[in-house]
């Protein structure tokens, strides 16, 4: 049997400190180097185990100041149903408040954006052709815990009340709402969702650790005539995070 790599073993060594109350909540941690002669490892060894722990959400890196043990942060369940979709409102300030948490999003939209290449296979529409595109950043009593890019064809919304996602009488509403106020009926979705580390721009974002592992969903909607109408992508940090699906049983 292999021996377990060093970083790993550095990893199970710091957390056994942290569950031990040897560095509390808040502590900030010693130097690698220090770390590294009294585990008898190099400074690059420790780095990875600390890189570990704060994809764990077990220590929080802070740039210029060190490595802190990260103070408990409840991890948000974040549910992924058919069911979620209601009359009005969003779909995730309905998530948030069953968690009786506070939501708020950010968001940015820019009409007639081209389609890029992935986004046009997703849409079934041609590369370049125009969409509107709105990126949000999700808020868990004031803190991050969603990022995701949205894409709708400009040919399904252009002149309508609801070619805005954040804009007009159906602000906020969510796609299946907001696509049945044209006349458009949702049928389904697709829901491809595989971890991978967050760049660097999504972990600032986030406020994680860069490369710190997330989950990325790759979202399309379809309307009951089989056309893509919307496609997302949403990325939600691992670490603070579940994701649950529901799957609804018609008898």
């Amino acid at each position: 049997m292999s021996e377990q790599p060093p970083y790993l073993r550095i990893a199970d060594e710091l957390r056994q400190r942290i569950a031990e109350h040897v560095w509390e909540p808040g502590d900030r941690l010693p130097s690698r180097a220090q770390i590294g002669q009294e585990c008898g490892v190099g400074e690059n060894v420790v780095r990875r185990a600390q890189e570990l722990l704060i994809s764990q959400g077990v220590l929080e890196g802070r740039a210029g100041s060190g490595t802190y043990v990260a103070e408990p942060r409840e991890r948000v369940r974040v549910v992924r149903s058919s069911a979620r979709e209601q009359p009005s409102g969003s779909p995730f300030r309905q998530d948030m408040k069953a968690l009786r948490r506070q939501s708020d999003w950010e968001s940015r939209t820019d009409a007639k954006v081209p389609a890029p290449a992935e986004i046009a296979t997703r849409l079934g529409i041609a590369e370049g052709e125009l969409c509107v595109r709105t990126t949000y950043e999700f808020l868990a009593d004031g803190k991050p815990v969603q990022l995701s890019t949205s894409w709708e064809p400009y040919a399904v919304t252009g002149g309508t009340l609801v070619v805005l996602p954040e804009g007009g009488p159906h602000a906020g509403d969510g796609v299946v709402n907001r696509m049945a106020a044209i006349g458009v009926t949702i049928s389904h979705a697709v829901e491809q969702p595989e971890p991978r580390h967050a760049t660097a721009e999504e972990a600032s974002l986030l406020g994680i650790q860069k490369a710190a592992l997330v989950t990325h969903i790759r979202r399309t909607y379809y309307s009951d005539e089989g056309r893509p109408v919307e496609t997302a992508d949403i990325v939600v940090p691992a670490a603070h995070c579940e994701i649950v699906y529901e799957i609804p049983i018609n008898r």
